[in-house]
């Protein structure tokens, strides 16, 4: 069934609206090149725009009986977010985050300024090399622009299993595998139940959409068990605040295990924490790239290869990371001397 749109048409067909966010009829707002703006968009009255939510519901088949808020994806694959009265007491509001079907190239990144070439040059040994990676950012920072960006440095000899509440991964190969949760009613299927039957798929790559629930230990037991080269993401403000919540998360699934004995299955499932930032013109960049090195005591250690130097480029920080020795383990990839702020590279054709 197809839906009519209305006044919300021309902002969802724009690729510069990333998300449209109704507070009421009136009151439209969008997120345009990363800053949000009022519109001038409205509908006609109240009553249309309580006749267009209940549409997408319809749509979507939801049961509106003694419920008050929904997710679901719209026929065009974007997400939306309804709440109703009274938990909105003045009336419906709908948040839609649309998704792009592109996949943005390594290129694309160098000449936005999201990344810098050496970082680019990291990144792709990174995935080759079978790194666990951890994208992490605020909302709407380009987490899941990334994470489709990395896996399609994937080599296609290897499979894929992907986990979401919503397919925003976009499939770059052939042996590629997506699972999604799902809730209707009295059935769920949770991330937890996917990541159950994705160890049973024999993937040589692990990709979660997100970990923000109980499904987190699962993620990191599958890390550290023959899995190398998985990647997710988590919603956090900086790396440190990431694996913060990686452990809350790990937590509340068992709430009996040591914190010491948490922190050391992170330390040796994560190689990398990759942190998304908005900068105040709303653009979105790579802040920084850190490295899980160990524990000590009860104390995760870790370092920066990669941060924002006085210029805002994203460049090496000196440090020569722990993970060189399994970059090189099958032969010399990277040199020690790549980490030199000094040394140059070319840049990617």
């Amino acid at each position: 069934m197809a839906l009519n749109y209305g006044p919300l048409k021309t902002l969802l067909l724009s690729d510069d609206m990333t998300e449209v966010m109704v507070n009421s009829w009136d009151h439209v707002f969008v997120e345009h090149k990363g800053l949000i703006v009022r519109t001038a968009v409205k509908f006609i009255d109240d009553r249309a725009f309580n006749e267009f939510v209940y549409s997408i519901l319809l749509n979507d088949k939801k049961d509106v009986k003694d419920q008050f808020y929904f997710d679901g994806t719209l026929p065009e694959g974007h997400r939306y977010h309804i709440t109703l009265p009274p938990l909105s007491p003045k009336g419906p509001t709908l948040t839609i985050r649309k998704f792009s079907d592109k996949v943005f190239s390594l290129d694309h990144y160098a000449k936005s300024g999201f990344l810098s070439e050496k970082a680019i040059r990291f990144l792709q040994i990174a995935v080759q090399s079978r790194l666990n990676i951890v994208v992490c950012g605020g909302t709407g920072t380009g987490k899941t622009s990334l994470l489709n960006t990395l896996c399609s440095l994937i080599p296609e000899d290897q499979r894929i299993v992907s986990i979401e509440d919503t397919q925003e991964l976009k499939a770059q190969h052939s042996n590629w595998v997506h699972l999604l949760t799902h809730k209707k009613g009295s059935s769920e299927v949770t991330a937890r139940d996917c990541l159950h039957n994705a160890l049973r798929m024999r993937p040589d790559r692990i990709v979660v959409g997100e970990c923000r629930g109980i499904e987190t230990f699962e993620m990191l037991q599958a890390m550290n068990t023959g899995h190398d080269g998985s990647l997710t993401s988590v919603h956090a403000n900086t790396a440190n605040d990431c694996l913060s919540r990686i452990e809350t998360l790990v937590s509340i699934a068992h709430p009996d295990l040591p914190i010491k004995i948490i922190r050391q299955q992170m330390s040796e499932a994560i190689d990398l924490v990759i942190q998304l930032k908005r900068t105040p013109e709303g653009h979105r960049v790579v802040s920084d790239v850190m490295e899980l090195t160990g524990i000590e005591g009860q104390t995760i250690t870790r370092s920066l290869v990669f941060a924002r130097n006085k210029s805002g480029i994203l460049d090496v920080t000196g440090l020569v990371p722990d993970i060189l020795n399994k970059i090189n383990f099958n032969g010399k990839i990277l040199s020690s001397q790549f980490f030199d702020p000094q040394t140059q590279i070319k840049k990617s054709s």
